[in-house]
């Protein structure tokens, strides 16, 4: 099958395909005497098991090293769970900061009169901030700017 049928049958864009080929994370399709490529069924179902860890949010790294392990007919399903445990604490961890962006932006649109008036602690608030903490630091403290807004 041709780069264009693979991208529908497995749901991963054209550029996507090539990309993943690009940095290793699956091997090269064979290529046909013109030079296209040409996907085996075992191409297939390693890019569906790829869109389907990429559809759970894992990154890169980490569908490399789960491919790893779903090609490893020695591998301790306990590998596979601390990986997708790990992956569990970290998609916990971005809903927390998530839930405090909701519950700043919420905080500051209750506190925006959205009417004609110019002043608006929204922009206040996002200006707050005279210089650029650390990274780890940056939403806790931009989050303490805004409620001190309100």
């Amino acid at each position: 099958m041709n780069i264009g049928e693979a991208s529908k049958a497995t749901g991963v864009s054209v550029k996507m395909l090539r990309y993943y080929e690009e940095i290793g994370l699956v091997r090269p399709a064979l290529r046909s005497h013109s030079g296209y490529r040409v996907y085996s069924e075992k191409n297939i179902a390693m890019l569906r098991f790829v869109r389907r860890a990429r559809d759970l949010g894992f990154q890169v790294k980490q569908i490399a090293a789960l491919l790893d392990l779903w090609q490893n007919g020695n591998r301790a399903s306990a590998d596979v769970k601390s990986l997708a445990l790990d992956h569990v604490r970290e998609l916990e961890q971005r809903r927390r900061e998530l839930d405090e962006m909701i519950g700043t932006l919420v905080h500051l649109a209750h506190h925006c009169h959205g009417d004609e008036r110019p002043d608006c602690p929204i922009l206040t608030g996002l200006s707050a901030q005279n210089e650029t903490p650390p990274k780890a630091m940056k939403k806790k403290a931009l989050h303490r700017s805004f409620a001190a807004v309100g």
